[in-house]
């Protein structure tokens, strides 16, 4: 039975568990089990949150928990294993928290083989969902880093990290692009105008990654970064993972370029998977081991679906079918009936749809021209375009009010406002949908838009088609912030660079339930 706590009861810690992580250890740092990449904080909820850290050789991870910055109150947790097939990652879903207030946690690892000997703290901190009508405040994007364009320290790091973690936001959306396995970091990379950007390397980076550890290490390269690491340890994470946590574009149809040696498409995906599971505080599923796509409700405004669109894709191919098969999968048809189910349940005032790909820009699958997203060109519904126009029609007629989709890939800043009068298939609610990224990466775009559901630009940033992968000096770095008014429940969503310069904002009024 899960019990759930008071405050009162949270802040209670017998004297017996405090001293269990109270061990004496040896002084000298080397002797000890580190905390070699910060720690993280995801998919937390009204009373729960999942906490993560790696260390440096087989060890427990030891977890200490409290409502006060000083830990005066620490609640100690039972230790779990880090071990080497894990790569030496732990992670633990902490429970019966209190609603709507700051959680402070403390990861320190005790080495496996000499129990006496532990490592120094570090410390994180989260905010749970509230129980109440608080203000709610995210921030979202992808694609880091990409096309080359590592941590630059000249360059500030990854610092778009840094203007969002100014915000303070109660979670981070990521949309997808965590890494890209598929692109090397090179030391140096000659710009236009004659400038060297220079990368922080790591060996596993010279090349693509194709083994388990290359995966890995891809992951680990990001949390080399100080500005990510300061952000991990404040922010917590809602993930979903796209292409290049595995290759560029890849479905089962993916022919790899020559740089691959490991020429099994499902062989690299089942790597990059668990290097990806390894790498982040995700819950997991009993259910489906592995599963990317979940519902995290952040109290009573907000629910989150975040969707997987890699891993139940049908090929790669001309996206143009006239009737749904198995070929025009995108979502599948058993993450669709999950979808629905749970819009149908929210009782949340906004349903949070994490996409990550945009649903009307044609991104193509080169060099055979196939569509590598939903959209392919104008006209009416075809291919992928099934199941959102079934999703779509779903939502009318159920009715779901309130629904917002949130997505990244294509390496600009867009709001897209969906009208059915001005599209082929018009059986659905106006919507929108808007679009943030990358947050460390090359700068491209804009896509062509499909007109199958109608979307209207009302905003939109990108370098254009002669000026394309900027690199991040040159300030071309995007993300979104959405805030939730506690009260009314407006949500107010605004589009920012890395500079924190608010580029375009809009406020939506909630409709009634």
């Amino acid at each position: 039975m899960n019990i759930k706590f008071s405050r009162r009861r949270f802040l209670t810690t017998s004297a017996g568990a405090l001293a269990a992580v109270a061990m004496p250890h040896l002084s000298r740092a080397a002797d000890r089990p580190a905390v070699t990449h910060g720690v993280q904080s995801g998919d937390v909820t009204v009373d729960s949150g999942v906490v993560w850290a790696r260390t440096d050789r087989p060890a427990q991870m030891l977890v200490e928990v409290a409502t006060t910055e000083s830990f005066r109150d620490a609640r100690a947790l039972p230790p779990i294993a880090a071990l080497p097939e894990s790569d030496f990652t732990a992670k633990m879903l902490i429970e019966n928290l209190p609603g709507g207030q700051d959680i402070f946690y403390r990861v320190r690892f005790r080495d496996l083989s000499h129990p006496a000997v532990e490592g120094e703290p570090v410390t994180g901190r989260f905010r749970t969902a509230p129980a109440d009508r608080r203000d709610v405040s995210f921030v979202w994007g992808g694609d880091v880093p990409g096309q080359g364009w590592g941590i630059n320290p000249d360059d500030g790091g990854m610092f778009t990290f840094s203007a969002m973690r100014k915000h303070r936001p109660d979670f981070f959306l990521h949309s997808g692009d965590t890494i890209y396995a598929d692109g090397p970091i090179q030391s140096e990379v000659k710009l236009a105008d004659g400038k060297i950007w220079k990368n922080v390397t790591i060996p596993e980076k010279a090349k693509v990654a194709e083994t388990l550890d290359e995966y890995r290490a891809a992951h680990k390269y990001n949390f080399t970064d100080d500005n990510l690491r300061a952000f991990n340890a404040e922010v917590p994470i809602f993930v979903q993972w796209d292409d290049h946590e595995v290759t560029n574009n890849w479905s089962l149809s993916k022919e790899l370029p020559a740089t691959y040696k490991e020429r099994d498409i499902a062989l690299l995906a089942a790597r990059a998977g668990r290097a990806f599971h390894e790498m982040y505080p995700m819950r997991e599923s009993i259910v489906e081991p592995g599963r990317v796509y979940r519902q995290i409700s952040y109290g009573l405004h907000l629910d989150v679906f975040v969707l997987d669109e890699r891993s139940y894709r049908g090929p790669n191919g001309p996206n143009l079918e006239t009737v749904y098969d198995p070929a025009s999968y995108f979502l599948g048809p058993d993450q669709i009936a999950w979808l629905k189910r749970g819009l149908l349940n929210s009782r949340a005032t906004w349903k949070v749809i994490a996409s990550d790909m945009p649903l009307s820009l044609v991104v193509s699958d080169t060099p055979k021209g196939g569509s590598e997203a939903i959209a392919q060109g104008d006209g009416p519904v075809r291919g992928r375009e099934f199941e959102i126009a079934d999703i779509l029609r779903f939502i009318k007629m159920a009715p779901i009010s309130n629904t917002v989709w949130l997505t990244a890939d294509v390496h600009y800043a867009a709001a897209h406002y969906y009208d059915p009068n001005k599209a082929q298939f018009q059986d659905f609610e106006p919507f929108w949908e808007f679009v943030s990224g990358p947050l460390h990466a090359g700068t491209f775009g804009p896509n062509a838009l499909d007109n199958t559901f109608g979307p209207e630009v009302r905003f939109v940033k990108a370098p254009g088609k002669d000026n394309q992968n900027l690199p991040p000096s040159a300030g071309m770095q995007f993300f979104g912030h959405v805030k939730i008014d506690g009260a009314s429940g407006q949500m107010t969503v605004t589009l920012r660079d890395r500079a924190d310069v608010a580029l375009w904002s809009t406020t939506l009024d909630p409709k009634p339930a």
